[in-house]
This record gives structure tokens, C-alpha cells and sequence, in this order.
């Protein structure tokens, strides 16, 4: 089990975002986290990254209760454990794509020369080595969005979260980048990708689908049954 959340709740002041949330993830699976805007998905990324700290209820990462862990245990949990992809890239301008890519091991306490040889193969593997050198002015936006997922599998994380991945991306480009991401998959990555998109959502092999702040249908359970 690499990922579990038992009975998660999320308050802001009187406001209940997440309401008991129940969720269970292994290794290497593929999951779209899916809802409309308002649904407490972004709020539930945020706990599930550490982001934030749940109001109640458990975050076990690797078995783990990160919930009640100190600032700086957290921190060392993210470098560790956790990959993120955003929506905006949130890749340095002044930097190239091989640098941002190795900016992704800052905290973890690796080494400079260990860094460039692992950005190297993790631009390889998302099919961008031959634009290492390339600053992001330089890069199409289906690139971009390539450097930001290699940024965040260098580190080698038990979990990559994915927030609208190929939202601000054209069809055809965003198709590209769910294809990596099956590939990615496949060679055995843990990915979470958190979406509106209910067509890209049914492009993956398991879809929970939260509205309201609570789990309302998994595509997971239901096989189960």
C-alpha cells in the first residue's frame, strides 16, 4: 500500500471541504481523481502532497501517518515520496530544461554530479533528451509539460501527483502527455492525476470521482465487487 486516507476531513473555519474521505492506493497503479470545480479535489491533492495538514482522520504514506509528523519530517517526506506536476509547469526561465529537472533533487540531499546524470536519464525517458539544454522560451508547451514530469519522477517518488496535467494544453498535445503518462505507468510508476475532465478520466484505469468534499463512485470498488 503506497497511499492511504482513512476517514479525512478538511475545515476552513466553519467551511467542510473534505468530508471523511476514505482512499487507498498501491503501487503502481494509474488514478484519476476527477470532479467539477468546488468538489474538493484541489484541497484533497494538497493533503495527499502534504501540502496541507487534514483536519481529522489519517495520511498513511508507505505506512506512514504523515499527519501528526513535524514541519521538517514533512518537508523530507515530500523530497522523498512525493512528485508533483502542476498545471502552470512551474519551471525557472533562466534555467534550462536539464537544470530544472535536476532542481527537483535540491531537498533531497543529492548530490551535483548524481543530479545531472539522473536529469539526464529522466529527460530520456519522457523523450526530451535531445532539448536538455533548451530554456523553456524555447520549448512547445507539450515540452514544458515534459520537463515538469520528469522534474517530478527523478527523484524516484513513491507517488507522482498530477494537477490538470493537460489542461492548459491543446487536444492533441494533451493526448500526447496521457499517452507518456500510460507509459510511465507501465514501466511501473504510482501516478495520481487530479482532473475535471471526465473524458481524460476515463482514459485511466481507475477513476474516483469525488464531489461535495466525499468519494461518491470508484471504478475500483466496483471491479471488486
Amino acid at each position: 500500500m503506497i497511499l492511504e486516507l482513512a476517514g479525512v476531513t478538511k475545515t476552513y473555519g466553519d467551511v467542510a471541504v473534505l468530508r471523511g474521505i476514505d482512499l487507498r492506493v498501491d503501487e503502481g497503479e494509474l488514478v484519476a481523481i476527477v470532479g467539477p470545480s468546488g468538489s474538493g479535489k484541489s484541497t484533497l491533492l494538497h493533503v495527499m502532497g502534504t501540502l496541507e495538514r487534514p483536519s481529522g482522520g489519517q495520511v498513511r504514506i508507505r505506512g506512514v501517518d504523515v499527519a501528526g509528523l513535524s514541519d521538517e519530517r514533512l518537508a523530507d517526506v515530500r523530497a522523498r515520496d512525493i512528485g508533483f506536476v502542476f498545471q502552470q509547469f512551474f519551471l525557472s526561465a533562466h534555467a534550462t530544461a536539464a537544470e530544472n529537472v535536476a532542481d527537483g533533487m535540491l531537498y533531497a540531499g543529492v548530490d551535483a554530479r548524481t543530479r545531472r546524470r539522473r536529469a539526464a536519464e529522466a529527460l530520456d525517458r519522457v523523450g526530451l533528451a535531445h532539448r536538455a539544454n533548451f530554456r523553456p522560451a524555447k520549448l512547445s508547451g507539450g515540452e514544458r509539460q515534459r520537463v515538469a514530469i520528469a522534474r517530478a519522477l527523478v527523484g524516484r517518488p513513491a507517488i507522482v501527483l498530477a494537477d490538470e496535467p493537460t489542461g492548459n494544453l491543446d487536444s492533441a498535445t494533451g493526448g500526447a502527455i496521457v499517452t507518456l503518462l500510460h507509459e510511465l505507468h507501465a514501466s511501473g510508476a504510482t501516478i495520481l492525476v487530479i482532473t475535471h475532465d471526465h473524458d481524460l478520466a476515463s482514459r485511466m484505469p481507475r477513476q474516483v470521482q469525488v464531489l461535495d468534499g466525499r468519494i461518491v463512485g470508484d471504478s475500483h470498488a466496483t471491479a471488486l465487487r
